[in-house]
């Protein structure tokens, strides 16, 4: 599975800046719970938290991965964060981030759940691939950009 394959134009936002890392995680939250039946934002929002509590999903290079998984979920799913201006989220290199990619898992997907992460941190871990997907100007472009760095779809 690619990350492509989870991640929808709906929960694709882009904004200018935002105030804070809880604020950021939960408008992703909220954008999670329109396809996770049976969940609300809160919940997911919660499970967030309880991860990032157990240390910072910021990458470096101004990007996080905010993940979890979650009892009651029954497919992968994944929404994006682009801001403008970064915002502090405790990342390594103290850099502020302005791309976010927050997954959920269901509980039993270890292997699809390291895998999503793996896709993600191989693609932010290419800068010219990061200019690019900084330089989206909506959902469908920012997919493409992403399309482009994952392997061919497996039949």
């Amino acid at each position: 599975m690619n990350i492509v394959d989870i991640l929808k134009p709906e929960r694709i936002i882009f904004l200018p800046s935002l105030s804070s890392k809880k604020r950021a995680l939960e408008i992703l939250s909220e954008k999670l719970a329109t396809d996770t039946p049976g969940l609300s934002d809160t919940q997911i929002f919660d499970s967030l938290i309880s991860r990032e509590r157990l240390g910072s999903t910021g990458m470096g290079s101004g990007v996080a991965i905010p993940h979890s998984r979650i009892n009651g979920v029954s497919d992968a799913v994944a929404a994006a964060l682009i801001l403008d201006d970064g915002v502090d989220y405790d990342a390594p290199d103290n850099e502020a981030v302005d791309i976010m990619v927050a997954l959920v898992v269901p509980e039993e997907s270890t292997e699809e759940h390291l895998g999503l992460l793996a896709q993600l941190a191989g693609m932010f871990n290419d800068e010219q691939t990061l200019a690019q997907l900084r330089n989206a100007d909506s959902p469908a472009s920012l997919l493409d950009i992403m399309d482009q760095q994952m392997p061919s779809h497996a039949a």
